[in-house]
């Protein structure tokens, strides 16, 4: 698990209550659950209401995705995985790597290299690894604008409770001591709405976007190194190829 985003928001929300607290506020005065109901479940279903049934059944994966990523390895932990069994392969030839895939945990290596053991056309087989590259970037893609949408639909949400709040306020004007909590509770809807964005949904739609295309990038490494494992390339050609792929700072650090 990457704990990044989780720890993002701890920061986020301490420093909300460490403010609160230097300008004199009470902190306790944001669990206010009018406003959290509203913000959270109406922000919810208004986004839901854009999707599709097939979409929603799909909601649980995007929030792990979204708070509880898988740890994407580093690159050159699968640079050195393909430059072994190029090695293998250039030695024994395609079929000896037979044994080995069976092992492989990732997926879509496991199926990549077993379609070259096959015998599948080079163009076609990585015609097939793209499509997959694709399929999985739209799908992500989709779930990072599910969290975005919620985020630009919950600073409005906030302001109608806030405007709900405000009609109890002109309602209650005969009341002249109860006023004062009255109108900051319905500013809670607003503080809620606004916080809830920024502090949640918007980080998430950007952390599924990072985390997918650090995904794609290494999918698209894997796709290079199978071809050239297809292709009988050397396996000292095959780690400079896939090092140009990636990221210098990478290459430095498996260098030291």
């Amino acid at each position: 698990m990457d704990p990044a985003t989780l720890i993002g928001f701890v920061i986020s929300m301490a420093a909300l209550l460490v403010f609160m607290i230097m300008e004199g506020a009470d902190p306790a005065s944001l669990i206010f659950i009018p406003a959290i109901i509203l913000v959270i479940v109406a922000t919810f279903g208004a986004a839901m209401s854009g999707q599709t049934m097939d979409d929603l059944k799909k909601m649980p994966a995007w929030f792990k995705m979204a708070v509880m990523p898988a740890k994407v390895p580093p690159p050159t932990q699968q640079i050195q995985t393909l430059v072994s069994l190029a090695e293998k392969a250039r030695k024994e030839g395609l079929l000896a790597l037979e044994a080995q895939v069976k092992a492989i945990e990732d997926p879509f290596l496991k199926r990549g290299l077993q379609m070259g053991i096959d015998g599948t056309d080079p163009e076609e087989l990585r015609a097939v690894l793209e499509s997959e590259i694709s399929a999985k970037k739209a799908e992500d893609k989709t779930a990072a604008k599910f969290m975005t949408t919620m985020g630009g639909y919950a600073p409005t949400i906030g302001i109608v409770g806030c405007i709900v709040g405000l009609m109890n306020v002109m309602g209650n004007l005969s009341n002249p001591e109860a006023l004062g909590p009255m109108i900051a509770a319905a500013f809670v809807a607003t503080l809620w709405g606004v916080m809830a964005a920024n502090f949640w949904f918007l980080p998430m739609g950007a952390k599924i976007m990072r985390v997918s295309e650090l995904q794609a990038a290494q999918m698209e490494l894997l796709v290079e190194g199978i071809a050239e494992i297809q292709a009988g390339t050397s396996p000292r050609a095959v780690r400079l190829k896939l090092n140009s792929l990636i990221p210098p700072s990478e290459v430095a650090k498996e260098a030291a």
